[in-house]
């Protein structure tokens, strides 16, 4: 349904949908049986996918096939001079191309007229811009937008921008992401938003039940998992004071491979294929809870759960994994200056040398909602007052608060792992 008094763009449509001799063409095919399959310029198309703009040349070598972006803004991403489009392309691999869908919280008004034919127009000029490129392999149009589903405004939204988008382009479907499966949001979804072709979800510690939830919820057609990895920050134990706890690499590692496995085995006909999350670095609730890298850009043992699956083989050089990070202080509250030991246990199949950066970091007072932006909490100086390689003496920073001890592991060959646990200083 379309809100009354609003066209669906000032800007004229194309005067011809025809394919682009540099454009590929992508289809969702149905069999007889129901069994649905991505077929990009006649071939079928598994996705092998990764969330990110960095790491090109790992993500392809490692058996993935596929980037997924946000915004139209990283595309123009250009080391090198080479824009990620024609990056993607050189190396093989194709995008799920990000138009990014407005969010309340961000002060989208759905409501607004002018708001609305600004955004319709935004996106049809991202669409003409680079539907010709033959990376190009799907729009995800809007990421986790809808909030808490209840506003039918924003599904109704959705479905212009759609149709917009289908005539700018018909030859790439679109795939909407939502956050979750919670408030029945699939169901409210498919009442008004029936251009759709793709349902993309956004899920971590459910995410080996998402077949059955959307079964559940009356969705029988093609969808992705756009986003999995560890267990999120909001479904851990905390701690007294509120901190979350953060899963070690041994248990990261089990949650990638069981969501992905579990939607290839039982979401087989519907399930296109996957996203990991995230194919780089990203500060939320902490700086390496959601990061397959290292800020400092070593690869983590997500990176080679990935290759495993993808590839069914080892990689190369294995990255070094922690299994355990032990202390009298983890999750304890403790006096300020008091001296503490720490151990780390890990395991190191390349059997090289390992470097091992011990350090003390205040707890995030910035933490944001929906994976937005946060600014990165200060490491605090003169804490590590010995460093034994797999154990340290930490002494407390003086100042009352909540702070993490972190462990960075790096190998010789590009790999790394880190874990952390809190705790709070008197």
């Amino acid at each position: 349904m379309q809100p009354a008094g609003i066209s669906p763009s000032s800007s004229p449509v194309s005067e011809s949908s025809e394919l682009a001799p540099s454009a590929s063409k992508v289809e969702l095919v149905e069999s007889d049986s129901g069994v649905w399959q991505l077929q990009r310029n006649s071939e079928p198309y598994t996705i092998r996918g990764a969330g990110g703009i960095d790491h090109l040349e790992l993500l392809q070598r490692s058996g993935g096939n596929t980037l997924r972006t946000w915004g139209v803004d990283q595309l123009e991403n250009s080391p090198e001079g080479k824009t990620l489009l024609d990056r993607s392309a050189k190396l093989g691999l194709n995008v799920m191309l990000g138009l990014w869908v407005v969010h309340q919280r961000h002060g989208a008004d759905y409501g607004d007229p002018k708001f609305l034919q600004q955004q319709r127009d935004r996106i049809r000029a991202s669409v003409r811009a680079y539907r010709d490129h033959p990376a190009v392999l799907l729009w995800g149009l809007g990421n986790e937008m809808e909030a808490d589903g209840e506003d039918p405004r924003i599904w109704q939204e959705l479905e212009v921008l759609a149709q917009i988008v289908k005539e700018e382009d018909p030859h790439h479907p679109i795939c909407t992401v939502l956050a979750g499966t919670g408030n029945e949001k699939v169901q409210r979804l498919q009442e008004h938003y029936t251009s759709l072709d793709i349902l993309g979800i956004n899920i971590y510690g459910g995410a080996q039940s998402v077949d059955q939830r959307l079964a559940e919820q009356g969705w029988a057609r093609p969808y992705l998992l756009t986003e999995f990895g560890p267990v999120g920050h909001w479904e851990v134990e905390m701690t007294t004071w509120g901190a979350p706890i953060e899963p070690i690499s041994a248990d990261k590692v089990s949650t990638y491979d069981e969501a992905h496995r579990s939607q290839f085995e039982r979401g087989r006909g519907l399930c296109l294929g996957t996203f990991c999350f995230i194919w780089g670095h990203k500060q939320e609730t902490t700086e390496t809870w959601f990061g397959m890298f290292l800020k400092t850009g070593e690869k983590t043992p997500m990176v080679d759960a990935m290759h495993r699956i993808w590839t069914g083989a080892e990689p190369e050089h294995r990255s070094p994994m922690i299994t355990g990070l032990h202390s009298s202080l983890r999750e304890k509250v403790a006096d300020a200056a008091s001296v503490h030991e720490v151990e780390v246990t890990y395991t190191n199949l390349d059997k090289g040398p390992l470097q091992f950066e011990w350090s003390v970091i205040a707890e995030t007072h910035d933490r944001r909602s929906g994976g937005d932006v946060e600014a990165t909490p200060p490491t605090i100086p003169g804490c590590v007052v010995e460093n034994n390689g797999d154990r340290a003496r930490i002494q407390l920073p003086d100042t009352s608060g909540a702070y993490r001890v972190f462990i960075f592991l790096r190998d010789a060959h590009g790999g790394g792992s880190a874990a952390n646990f809190p705790f709070y200083v008197a």
